[in-house]
């Protein structure tokens, strides 16, 4: 049996007490022990105005952490399009291509990542780009990509009566980013189908629709100049310790998290014993039991078959694993032993 390949997905998550800056240290430790651990890439998200996660500019930390690693992929999970011109996200991540070559990937995301009113105030001009106009935006980013190598016509690139012609994203260049396609319903497995991109499915923030939406990206697939077969990922929300009740312990921090979002309260993650001591109503438990069963927590035999079964049951080849805790050691541990379930193969 092949096993799935293990990726991380990692939103910078601030701890109460703590501060943006940490948890920017610690992605960057993550990045590095993750790397020696074997894992396949690294993503890091883009969410802004919030007291939860530090990573507003996924390309300026990508930059930093493909400085500190060696082969790892490094690239964004992802970037949200609406904010941003095509030839801007074109153009820096064509310097992140020259800098690091073969090593960058660049995940698209449709979500603004914030809520209405920073939205308006991330507008790149009088009017927010409107969500109709994603698939245009995503043509366009391919195109200016597509031009920097050299491409032209029916090869690549822009039309010969292309309005855009003759404008190039700087640096210009050998080597393209490897483009995803993220998102958690049906629209962006659509998108990613017919732009014939990667795709990977956000089960940690809607596990419902995961078979649907693997389903049409699938079915609608068109294979592109990059990508001639559906190839799928899933995002997953883990926590891995040595029993089962420890791994419990930890992600009650998480948990309550999770819970306060849903009742409109946007916080740093709160300690283990905050939340271990919270005084949850009977509501409120029945709700934290629904945000239990989101994720897998467990031992790391138990989190490895439960992996595998969705790997089958999915037919996806690759997990981008997603895991906070209110301690940075925790978190670590939880991405060690999963590394040591699957027996990924360690850096020299």
């Amino acid at each position: 049996m092949t096993l799935p390949r293990l990726s991380v997905l990692d939103q910078s998550p601030i701890r109460a007490g703590g501060t943006a800056a940490q948890a920017l240290g610690e992605t960057i430790d993550l990045a590095k022990r993750c790397e020696q651990l074997g894992y396949q890439r690294y993503w890091v998200a883009e969410h802004h105005n919030t007291k939860s996660f530090a990573g507003s500019a996924p390309e300026v930390l990508i930059a930093r952490l493909a400085a500190e690693t060696s082969h790892m992929r490094i690239g964004s999970g992802g970037v949200m399009m609406p904010h941003y011109s095509p030839l801007k996200v074109a153009e820096t991540f064509r310097l992140l291509e020259a800098l690091y070559p073969g090593r960058i990937d660049l995940g698209l995301g449709r979500a603004a990542g914030a809520e209405p009113r920073t939205t308006a105030a991330l507008m790149p001009g009088p009017k927010a780009y409107p969500p109709e106009v994603f698939p245009q935006q995503v043509e366009l980013l391919t195109q200016f990509l597509e031009d920097a190598t050299g491409l032209e016509g029916d090869k690549g690139g822009f039309p010969a009566n292309h309005p855009y012609k003759g404008i190039h994203a700087s640096p210009t260049g050998p080597g393209v980013p490897e483009m995803w396609m993220l998102g958690s319903g049906g629209d962006g497995a659509m998108h990613a189908a017919l732009f014939g991109l990667s795709y990977c499915y956000a089960h940690f923030i809607n596990p419902d629709s995961a078979v649907q939406a693997l389903s049409t990206y699938r079915q609608h697939f068109r294979p592109s100049r990059t990508l001639k077969a559906p190839h799928a990922a899933m995002g997953v929300s883990v926590m891995v310790a040595e029993t089962d009740e420890a791994a419990r312990r930890i992600s009650a921090s998480r948990n309550l998290w999770v819970l306060g979002l849903m009742q409109g309260r946007h916080a740093p993650f709160p300690s283990t014993e905050d939340a271990l001591s919270y005084p949850y109503t009977d509501e409120e438990r029945a709700v934290i039991a629904g945000i239990e069963a989101r994720g897998l927590t467990g031992t790391p035999d138990k989190v490895r078959d439960q992996l595998l079964t969705m790997a089958a049951e999915h037919d996806v080849a690759e997990f981008a694993i997603v895991t906070i805790t209110y301690d940075h050691a925790d978190r670590v541990r939880s991405y060690e032993l999963l590394a040591d379930a699957f027996a990924l193969q360690k850096a020299a």
